[in-house]
């Protein structure tokens, strides 16, 4: 059972910074691609940043490229995504998602590809 836990959210003024976190269970965490998602009130899921099981591919939307980063630390099966120059349209309820394929070579950018899903920090940014 995969289990993927989220935290790290919080109330954040506009032009703050964040790091989220996402701690995954399991032995084999480094040879499968993660990702994380947002989804706002009203809207739908949509992606934000994946990282390679290896680490070395990122692929960012453009909404949050040059302000978020992904990163993973697999000595401690953790997934993060530091956040700065938040906005308050990034106001969502954020996901981390495991990519149900072990060593894919291409970074998925859809919820499709992914299997696991955590159960979601909230981020609310005022202004």
């Amino acid at each position: 059972q995969v289990q993927l836990v989220e935290s790290g959210g919080g109330l954040v003024q506009a032009g703050g910074s964040l790091r989220l976190s996402c701690a995954a269970s399991g032995r084999t965490f480094s040879t499968y691609a993660m990702g994380w998602f947002r989804q706002a009130l009203g809207k739908e899921r949509e992606f934000v940043a994946a990282i390679s099981w290896s680490g070395g591919s990122t692929v960012y939307a453009d909404s949050v490229k040059g302000r978020f980063t992904i990163s993973r630390d697999n000595a401690k099966n953790t997934v993060y995504l530091q956040m700065n120059s938040l906005k308050p349209e990034d106001t969502a309820v954020y996901y981390c998602a495991k990519d149900p394929r072990p060593y894919r070579n291409v970074v998925v950018a859809t919820a499709t590809g992914y299997g696991y899903w955590g159960q979601g920090t909230q981020v609310t940014v005022s202004s």
